[in-house]
């Protein structure tokens, strides 16, 4: 569809002359006085308005116009209105700008840098509604504390919904900064517990030689330093939810008795011999490759399946195609809120670098990121130089030909599904490759099929 534009001006024949030259590219609509084009603009939705100041009763003034201006502007804020009018002294146009006209040219104007004002007025009008659309979505499209329209976190949803009403034991896969511990929330909030503890532990915090004690309580003597008895986090934990963050740097002795616990549900502390019976749901995760601690033999066979009853994967932030603006938006609402800096917009480079970047660090780079550009960007609309992004590169430079055509392959897959809501065939036809190939490039690139 064709954008709509607004014409306003008193001059019959000038407005037939602007819609016949403008109307290839617009859908025209015409207004000869300050009543008909407030009514016009309150019906017909333009994205851009061209607004003559000069109109009746008063034509020789500047008055109505700048009336008429204001009275749009009340109606919406956002509007883009570009001022034409003979009424070309300094002290007119500053005043229009001051109002809100968002520019302004002399009569006779030049076609072709009209042409080329409406377009970018166009285009910034397209770019503000989107951004409006979606702030209604962040508010529509929130799971646990997520974000995310995309397939692959349709999928995580579906997973967390399913498998929060049981107590199956739930192992949560993902790199670095995807989500792992909000996951476990989600679990947890969504399950027959939500009333007990989330209890968190990262285990690859805790230096060897204190993690027993820490997952297992202690009794009062059973080391140097344990001068009282004390609650491990699994005790702690009992009639909620105990969340084992980076499960696989547990050494294997501290994997023995966590394997007891999961088949008998009692434990012992440090230094005791009472059997304590702790009722408490696990999820563990990992950023790194369990099986090939299997292999290797750092990790306990029988331990993993115990742990892995569920498999969750969390999506890669390179992965989830348009759910990087959405993440993007709200969390620049979050800190412009904090900076008191309302208002703010990404503009149209910094979009395309963020959905450029290959964002290794995932949500947390992003949010860093985002916040990092709140805080030192000086304008109303932040940049990919604000976000220290390359505008160019996919993600930093490549270090071969072969890499770099496989992040331009896998972007134009990713957008080409998004674009198709993950249909296969018409996301192939529009690439101009089979379905079979679409396939082969989705496997060669780690790209997930849509649910």
């Amino acid at each position: 569809m064709k954008p709509k534009l607004l014409i306003v001006d008193d001059d019959d024949e000038i407005r037939t002359q602007m819609k016949w030259a403008l109307a290839t590219d617009y859908e025209i609509v015409l207004a000869g006085d300050r009543v008909a084009a407030v009514e016009a603009f309150r019906s017909a939705h333009p994205v851009v308005v061209l607004l003559d100041l000069g109109l009746p009763p008063h034509p020789g003034t500047p008055e109505e116009g700048l009336a008429t201006l204001a009275e749009m502007l009340a109606i919406d804020g956002q509007a883009k209105i570009v001022i034409v009018s003979g009424q070309g002294e300094k002290e007119v146009a500053l005043r229009a700008v001051g109002i809100g006209a968002y520019d302004f040219l002399n009569k006779p104007v030049e076609m072709d840098e009209l042409k080329l004002v409406l377009k970018r007025c166009v285009h910034v009008a397209l770019l503000e509604r989107e951004y409006r659309a979606m702030q209604m979505r962040v508010q529509g499209d929130s799971f646990e504390g997520f974000l995310g329209t995309s397939g692959p976190m349709q999928a995580v949803f579906e997973s967390i919904r399913k498998v929060a009403t049981t107590d199956a034991p739930v192992l949560i896969l993902g790199e670095s900064g995807t989500g792992k511990e909000m996951t476990a929330r989600a679990i947890h909030e969504r399950s027959g517990r939500k009333d007990g503890p989330f209890v968190a532990i990262n285990c690859s915090a805790i230096p060897e030689s204190l993690i027993e004690s820490e997952l297992f309580g202690h009794e009062k003597g059973a080391f140097t330093g344990a001068h009282m008895q004390r609650k491990g986090r699994i005790e702690v934990s009992s009639g909620g939810t105990l969340f084992l963050d980076e499960v696989g740097e547990i050494p294997l002795p501290v994997q023995v008795k966590l394997l007891r616990f999961l088949q008998e549900q009692t434990i012992e502390r440090v230094g005791g011999r009472q059997e304590i019976q702790v009722d408490s749901r696990v999820v563990a995760a990992t950023n790194a490759n369990l099986k090939k601690g299997l292999s290797e033999g750092t990790f306990r066979e029988d331990l993993f399946y115990r742990l892995a009853v569920v498999q969750i994967v969390l999506p890669p932030m390179r992965d989830r195609g348009d759910d990087i603006l959405l993440l993007a938006q709200a969390f620049m609402q979050q800190f412009s809120a904090e900076s008191g800096k309302e208002g703010l917009m990404f503009n149209q480079e910094a979009l395309k670098a963020m959905r450029r970047y290959g964002w290794p660090g995932n949500v947390r780079e992003l949010q860093n990121r985002v916040r990092r550009a709140v805080i030192m960007g000086s304008g109303k609309r932040l940049s990919a130089d604000d976000l220290e992004l390359p505008q160019t590169a996919a993600g930093g430079a490549r270090s071969s030909l072969k890499e770099a055509r496989e992040a331009l392959e896998r972007d134009m897959i990713q957008q080409s599904l998004s674009k198709h809501s993950g249909k296969i065939t018409a996301a192939a036809i529009e690439l101009g490759i089979s379905r079979p190939t679409f396939y082969e490039l989705m496997e060669k690139l780690g790209i997930q099929k849509p649910e």
